[in-house]
């Protein structure tokens, strides 16, 4: 009987799968607790956290039950928060003029938080949508939204936040040049290390229906859409162009958003520009992840973490996202 050898390559890639030892060896790709950065809505009123309907366990914080709720994700190594106000309509006017007072509730909360845990990261939103009567990032005027008028609103924002506290202002408004007026303005009052992190690449997505109804900023008003002003969802080059503007007006870091749909985004700028860059895992994700758990399609905690290692194979050094308690829940254990 005739013996057949059979041939096999020198070189066989399961040798360093067989193990977790050797799995962990050779990762080319490693997530860690100071890669999230924790989404968290604060309440202007109220006594006790509120369910969101359409986020499964995300929940809206009265500030002072946030200061409480921070004490456990603070022990687990949380590096980062970033904050978005759910503004009551009595509060809400054409101007968005609640974003311009001192009194505010991201205010208070940036004061607060620091004065409690100095050491935690504290990034705020620029934008106007959370306190407009007609849920826009800006200023309408003749049936659209105004850029420049927009400009002087949010540079008076971001100088309110850097006065509060904000370590990192994040303009996610998409307005042209609101980058250069914010970095030149916190220049003027010496607010010299306050960081920007710019949603250079915000696209017109139809996964932000959760966070809006969060915020309640659902019901847009003539126009009906924010298209005119964040970017095309087929667009591509045209984000690389939004990028290369907003590192030249002296943003210290960039936003790709949404996540998981645009990681050729994330890739693309990262290889690009070799810029700090996040991604920000958002509502409509994070609904569609927790709908597939609720009804056993999905492991919850395996298709997290695979959603992370995703962003970090994609290039991101950080990622916004709704998980961060459970991830921190996985991590520190």
């Amino acid at each position: 009987m005739k013996v057949v050898k059979r041939s096999f390559p020198k070189s066989r890639l399961r040798r360093t799968r067989m193990k977790s030892f050797s799995r962990k060896m050779v990762s080319e790709n490693n997530f860690t607790i100071n890669d999230v950065i924790w989404p968290v809505f604060v309440a202007d009123d109220g006594k006790s956290k509120t369910q969101i309907k359409t986020m499964p366990n995300v929940y809206r914080y009265p500030i002072e039950v946030l200061l409480k709720e921070l004490e456990k994700p603070m022990k687990q190594g949380l590096n980062a928060i970033a904050l978005f106000p759910h503004i009551s309509d009595d509060k809400k006017d054409g101007e968005g003029s609640y974003a311009l007072s001192s009194k505010n509730v991201i205010c208070k909360s940036v004061k607060k938080i620091k004065q409690e845990y100095p050491n935690i990261g504290v990034i705020c939103d620029v934008a106007l949508d959370p306190y407009t009567s007609h849920a826009h990032d800006g200023i309408i005027s003749n049936g659209n939204v105004d850029n420049d008028k927009s400009l002087k609103k949010l540079v008076e924002q971001a100088l309110l936040l850097a006065d509060s506290g904000a370590d990192i202002l994040a303009p996610s408004d998409m307005m042209d040049g609101r980058v250069g007026r914010i970095r030149q303005s916190l220049e003027e009052k010496e607010y010299y290390d306050t960081m920007i992190m710019s949603y250079a690449a915000k696209y017109s997505s139809s996964l932000y229906g959760p966070f809006r109804e969060a915020v309640n900023a659902g019901k847009l008003i003539e126009p009906k859409n924010k298209k005119s002003y964040q970017m095309d969802i087929a667009n591509i080059d045209e984000a690389m162009h939004e990028v290369a503007m907003d590192i030249s007006e002296g943003a210290d870091m960039i936003m790709i958003k949404p996540g998981l749909p645009y990681l050729d985004v994330i890739s693309k700028a990262k290889e690009l520009f070799s810029m700090p860059t996040f991604a920000y895992q958002v509502s409509g994700e994070y609904s569609m992840i927790m709908s597939a758990v609720k009804n056993n399609h999905l492991e919850e905690l395996d298709i997290i973490l695979e959603t992370m290692f995703c962003f970090k194979r994609a290039g991101a050094d950080g990622i916004f996202t709704y998980f961060t308690p459970q991830i921190l829940d996985a991590l520190s254990n």
